[in-house]
């Protein structure tokens, strides 16, 4: 079958993170994506493991591609860039707003390129604002956007999450609103511009904590592994390990409490209703823990399971990867690459019976496909 995007040309001048992130989702969508680099190519070609050659970090979120190099800096690299607009359906950047414009490429002159383009532009704060002109990255993203003020212990300062989340989640946001802008164009026939931004799709992941903040006024506590509202929830001490669990309301924690035998907590009053437990919760945990670190995390975790409560074992990168149900799911994968040992990545994570999305590339070399992209544009 054929992929979702099959037949969708993608002109990608992004790098680094986020714009190659939404570039990558699109051409494991199915579109066919031309990633344009300058003469040094995208910097992260340099970073990470190299292995054969090949940073594997570049590797992971440039598959899908074919790699042309344009100079942006000339006015014949510039025309050589019109001509390719001319033959695409979607043009993403990660510049900051308004560098393509001041580059030639402004939205009227995209429009008269290709009336039907979708553009798309992966930035720090939107492209209208006060904060339009400043630099973006992941950690002062966070910082902003209130993410790291609810992220870690109550006694201890505020903590980035452990991946950079902002990136992730506009590049992520940017193929979703891709993807619109392509469906709404099989009615009216137009492009539009899709402005992803790092602050705005981090924000977008706190409306349960805004929701609270709206109707109490009150700012949510950074609580670590608890969770804000229910209690008991997180990390339990088993006999050679913690064991996450939770119960997210009060049917689940009565399974869990009957599970391990402490059924009888639910009867007194300090413990018996959430307002109760809340403001006790320390006093619950230790309870609890003393409960279970009788038994191992593999029992718990089986016998927690088998009675409807969410469990399970904190695991590094290496247990996760060999995990059967991750296994089970494709999640990891090997991308077969001409003359070298195969590459290791994470593979698609929606799984569509239909039309599936899958690695048919690897990624290219810096300017491996000029010849079947750039030639008949330049013989045009």
């Amino acid at each position: 079958m054929r992929p979702p995007l099959d037949g969708i040309r993608v002109v990608d001048l992004t790098r680094v993170l986020a714009g190659p992130f939404c570039t990558m989702l699109l051409g494991d969508m199915g579109a066919e994506v031309i990633k344009v680099e300058g003469h040094e190519g995208d910097p992260v070609r340099r970073q990470g493991t190299l292995k054969d050659g090949l940073s594997w970090y570049f590797a992971a979120f440039n598959r899908n591609k074919k790699s042309v190099v344009i100079d942006l800096k000339t006015d014949a690299g510039k025309e050589l860039l019109a001509r390719l607009i001319e033959t695409a359906d979607v043009l993403v950047d990660n510049y900051r707003p308004g560098v393509l414009a001041k580059m030639g490429f402004g939205a009227e002159r995209l429009a008269e390129l290709n009336p039907q383009l979708v553009t798309c532009n992966v930035n720090g704060y939107g492209s209208t604002g006060p904060y339009v002109d400043r630099p973006a990255f992941d950690f002062v993203v966070q910082a902003m956007s209130g993410f790291m003020s609810v992220t870690g212990a109550e006694d201890q300062p505020p903590m980035r999450t452990g991946l950079p989340i902002t990136d992730l989640v506009a590049g992520l946001y940017a193929a979703f609103g891709v993807v619109n802008a392509l469906h709404a164009r099989r009615h009216n026939g137009r492009g539009q511009h899709v402005d992803s931004a790092m602050a705005n799709g981090i924000l977008s992941l706190m409306a349960y904590l805004a929701s609270e903040h709206f109707a109490t006024g009150q700012l949510p506590p950074r609580t670590g592994n608890d969770h804000p509202l229910v209690a008991p929830y997180g990390l339990f001490t088993a006999s050679d390990g913690e064991v996450a669990v939770a119960p997210s309301n009060d049917t689940v924690l009565r399974r869990f409490l009957r599970a391990i035998e402490l059924e009888h907590l639910l009867d007194d009053p300090r413990f018996s209703t959430n307002e109760a437990r809340f403001p006790r919760r320390a006093e619950l945990r230790a309870l609890i823990d003393a409960r279970m670190r009788t038994e191992s995390q593999a029992h718990w975790i089986e016998v927690l399971n088998r009675a409807g409560v969410p469990s399970g074992k904190v695991q590094d990168l290496a247990e996760v990867f060999a995990d059967p149900q991750v296994r089970a799911q494709e999640m990891v994968i090997d991308v077969a690459r001409a003359g070298a040992a195969p590459v290791r990545m994470l593979g698609f994570p929606v799984k569509l019976s239909q039309t599936p999305c899958t690695v048919r590339l690897p990624a290219p070399e810096l300017g491996e496909h000029d010849d079947e992209i750039l030639g008949p544009l330049r013989r045009a």
